[in-house]
């Protein structure tokens, strides 16, 4: 099961799938300095006149950004390809042309908020492009193609041209054959989408990085890194600080699935370098793990209940899926959802079209017209997806009475994690609230459930650790194009431990059959979401005043609980990320120990398991060095 990133309106575009991070812009005409008289000195009413002529200019053009992007999205031809890489263009040029005359004001001594309002604009561009018209407009394009690329990709078994799968009929099957045979051709069928994406994605980077140059920037990766309240290199320091806090439990998870894994498939999952074949995992990208619970399960603790069968027995079709996510945070004292939601959003497959199914959750207009784009099923797994959409819209609305500028999260991992928060309360004991089971189970049947949690939530961070960790190594030049597969492997072994079912070359862009990789989506917010999430959910059941083991809470129904997650959504980004941690949990330092607390039973219960098995897998050579 995966969350998928929102696609949000293009403003300071941490968060938006595809053509993504293509912050807001309009159409840009470069002019020429007048041979006069020097400027005057920019004076502080000059910023501020400034700053908000350009939050409703940026604020204005979004808007038709957005509709050109939901529709190329949800109706995929030619011309909407078209019409979006040529709105992307506009905007590009246009907040670059704001960022460049931003850079006047730097040295003013000006108020808090228009201190950060500059800040933000200028590190609004996750896709940064050149200035040069030309080289502008190949970039919206190359980004348009890849992305419908990634849309329109098909696998036809056995070469029929009359039985091709998109990815959204392809993940079914990976979840569900137990044939390692016929995974291992899944696989390879779906990873093949990539190798045609490789050229105009070494294009894109090269293009990226000359406009993030351009930008006062080393290069793309180091953009990215610069949008989280630290430097680059302070940033890259968390990110491995948070990952060395949870790491020894993904190892300990990882040794438990490698051996049922064996049993269960004998030489077909027997690797010597002691790594796990991918796909054997469940997932077409190994990120997450839930799927194989049947195989790994323990045999004298089968899980209490199937969710999924119990709402195909209630034949629960995609509306009543999300009503159940809207009532939930209705429970905690939010509005419904406005009646336009259910009018504008897509919940379903349309029969005559093609799509992208990715399910992101969507802001529209900076006000009250947010949507969801899925294609739901009734199951488990997408129960949980609508909570977690479902927490991108309620933050959309919390902070829409703020400044332009200030209308997002307080960095993309909060905007992920959200949801997820709420969705670590889709338990026992809310379920039985909602009648979907009769019984609450006991605790002792709690290592089955944590288990299948971990499962997706533990065996995704290493996950989501790489894929950011890969481009970063793509822009800054440490990787080149004839190493993107062999280095896009080397992570994926050094951090999972997971290794392909079939030979891998640099004839393969196996990067590019993961959705984020050509929607330009970054990833890190991901990997950062799954540690704020307990953070949040640790913080929301003290404010309910729960007592007792974490992983059995939940606060359906606590307004106070509510009134702590709304004060800090409320905030938006207007201030440093640090503050609004701290409104929520009372600290403002990022820590992960909300996880190892979360599933200490489940740890102490896998080394229990583990005793006699060898940890951690054998890494090959560095094809680098």
């Amino acid at each position: 099961m995966f969350y998928s990133s929102i696609a949000m309106n293009f403003k300071l575009r941490t968060l938006m799938p595809v053509l993504p991070a293509l912050a807001g812009l309009l159409l840009f005409v470069p002019t020429t300095p007048a041979q006069s008289a020097p400027a005057a000195k920019p004076t502080v009413a000059d910023a501020l006149t400034f700053i908000a002529s350009a939050e409703k200019e940026l604020g204005d053009m979004s808007v038709y950004a957005n509709r050109a992007q939901w529709v190329e999205e949800t109706y995929i031809t030619d011309d909407t390809i078209a019409l979006v890489a040529e709105a992307n263009d506009r905007l590009i040029a246009r907040e670059t042309a704001l960022i460049y005359e931003a850079r006047k004001f730097d040295g003013l001594t000006l108020p808090p908020d228009a201190r950060r309002k500059l800040l933000l604009l200028k590190l609004g561009i996750a896709l940064a492009a050149p200035q040069d018209p030309a080289l502008r407009a190949e970039t919206t394009q190359k980004a348009a193609q890849l992305d419908a690329a990634y849309g329109r990709g098909r696998y036809c078994p056995d070469a029929n041209p009359d039985h091709c799968l998109g990815i959204d009929e392809l993940e079914p099957l990976m979840a569900q054959n137990r044939d390692p045979k016929e995974l291992a051709a899944l696989w390879a069928g779906w990873h093949a989408v990539g190798k045609p994406m490789r050229g105009d994605y070494a294009r894109l980077a090269e293009l990226s990085n000359q406009g993030a140059r351009e930008l006062g920037y080393a290069d793309t990766g180091a953009l990215w890194r610069s949008q989280y309240d630290m430097t680059p290199e302070e940033f890259q320091a968390e990110i491995e600080r948070l990952w060395r806090q949870v790491e020894p439990l993904y190892r300990e998870l990882h040794t438990y699935v490698r051996r049922k894994l064996i049993e269960k498939y004998g030489d077909d999952a027997r690797r010597p370098d002691g790594m796990i074949p991918g796909h054997l995992l469940g997932n077409m990208w190994a990120q997450e793990w839930g799927n194989i619970y049947d195989v790994v399960a323990p045999p004298s603790g089968p899980m209490p209940y199937d969710l999924g069968a119990i709402l195909k027995a209630r034949n629960t079709d995609p509306q009543q899926l999300v009503r159940y996510g809207e009532g939930f945070y209705k429970s905690l004292g939010f509005d419904p959802l406005p009646e336009s939601f259910w009018k504008r959003s897509m919940l379903a497959h349309p029969r005559d079209r093609d799509v992208v199914c990715h399910a992101s959750a969507w802001d529209i207009d900076n006000q009250r017209d947010v949507r969801i784009k899925a294609c739901f099923q009734p199951t488990a797994d997408d129960f949980v997806t609508v909570h977690h959409e479902l927490g991108h819209n309620y933050y959309q609305m919390a902070y829409r009475n703020q400044p332009y500028f200030f209308q997002n999260g307080a960095n993309d991992g909060f905007h992920e994690a959200i949801g997820d928060s709420i969705a670590l309360n889709v338990t026992p004991v809310y379920l039985k609230k909602l009648g979907l089971i009769n019984e609450v189970p006991p605790e002792s049947a709690d290592i089955p459930l944590l288990l299948h949690t971990a499962l997706d939530k533990i065996a995704f961070l290493p996950f989501g650790l790489l894929i950011d960790k890969w481009r970063w190594q793509v822009y800054s030049g440490q990787v080149t194009p004839e190493h993107y597969n062999s280095a896009w492997w080397a992570l994926r072994e050094k951090y999972q431990g997971v290794a392909p079912p079939v030979a891998r070359t640099e004839a393969d862009f196996d990067p590019g059959a993961k959705y984020h990789i050509p929607g330009n989506v970054p990833y890190m917010r991901y990997f950062l979401a799954r540690v704020y999430q307990f953070q949040f959910y640790r913080a929301m059941c003290q404010a309910a005043g729960y007592k007792g083991p974490l992983n059995r809470c939940s606060v359906y129904g606590s307004k106070e609980a509510g009134a702590r997650l709304n004060a800090m959504l409320a905030m938006g980004q207007s201030k440093p990320w640090p503050e609004a941690l701290k409104v929520m949990t009372g600290s403002d330092k990022a820590d992960a120990s909300a996880i190892v607390e979360y599933f200490q039973p489940l740890l102490d219960w896998l080394k229990e398991q583990n005793k006699g098995e060898k940890e951690g897998w054998t890494l090959p050579a560095d094809p680098l060095k």
